[in-house]
């Protein structure tokens, strides 16, 4: 099953390196995969995982590790930002 994975910020970091300046990579993935499983497949730093969104909508932290994914969604997923 196919999804598109969208890292911002200092996360794009985490992509190949034929992705890191589209921020975007596409996947094909287990029909049982979790969003925590594809952090984990990323080696995303769990403090870094922020604001995530499947198809644009929040994703709370506690549903992060156990939430699936079906075919064609998007994962978009945002570091802390802080700003003045």
């Amino acid at each position: 099953m196919k999804i598109t994975l969208k890292l911002f910020a200092s996360l794009t970091d985490y992509l190949p390196a034929e992705s890191k300046y589209t921020n975007i990579v596409e996947l094909d993935i287990e029909p049982d995969a979790s969003i925590g499983q594809l952090v984990d497949r990323f080696r995303l730093p769990e403090k870094l995982v922020h604001l995530v969104l499947v198809n644009g909508t929040y994703i709370a932290p506690e549903k992060r590790a156990s939430q699936t994914l079906k075919d064609g969604d998007v994962l978009a997923i945002w570091p802390p930002i802080a700003g003045g």
